[in-house]
Parts: structure tokens; C-alpha cells; sequence
């Protein structure tokens, strides 16, 4: 199941990419952005050659705090990779997937 939900509460003052959690995790992960002005937003996850291996958001979002939950169904166990991009701001941050 694949989620990306806007939380309720203030908006934020800046771009925000939260480690995932649980972190080891299997088969499913939460991850948490925030994003303080209106744009194109991707959200990406790569495996440890740089091979991107999902794109889980990838559209206009408004001010807001998002919360996506990532279903790892046919990866194999390793360390992986999530970028989050929106203006000038890039994040990336590392979780790791047991089977």
C-alpha cells in the first residue's frame, strides 16, 4: 500500500526530509517531508550503484508536512537510498531494507 498523506498542524518554515521509519525495516517504511513553499516535488529511492529504484512522488504539492509510505514487495534485503528535490533544495538520506 502506498500512501502520501498531507499531516495536519502548522506549516512549515523550511524543506524537511526525515529519516524513514522503522530503519531497518521490512517490508514497509514511512518517510516524512516537509515542503515550506508551493512546487514540483520528486521523491526518489536508489539502491547503493546509483540505479534508481522508484519514484514515489513526483507532482506539485503545496506547503505542507507528507508522510509516504514506501512497500519494498520484490526488493531484495540492502541499502538503499531516498532523495527528496524540490526548488534549490536536495536531501538524501539512507535506510536499509532486511528480509
Amino acid at each position: 500500500m502506498i500512501t502520501d498523506v498531507e499531516e495536519e498542524g502548522s506549516l512549515p518554515e523550511s524543506h524537511l526530509l526525515s529519516q524513514n521509519y522503522p530503519n531497518p525495516f521490512n517490508p514497509t517504511t514511512k518517510i516524512n517531508y516537509s515542503i515550506s513553499q508551493t512546487g514540483i516535488v520528486t521523491l526518489t529511492v536508489f539502491d547503493v550503484l546509483g540505479n534508481e529504484i522508484a519514484s514515489l512522488v513526483n507532482e506539485e504539492k503545496s506547503t505542507g508536512n507528507y508522510e509516504f509510505t514506501f512497500d519494498t514487495a520484490g526488493l531484495p534485503s540492502g541499502i538503499y537510498f531516498y532523495k527528496l528535490q524540490t526548488g534549490s533544495f536536495t536531501e538524501t538520506k539512507k535506510m536499509i531494507l532486511l528480509r
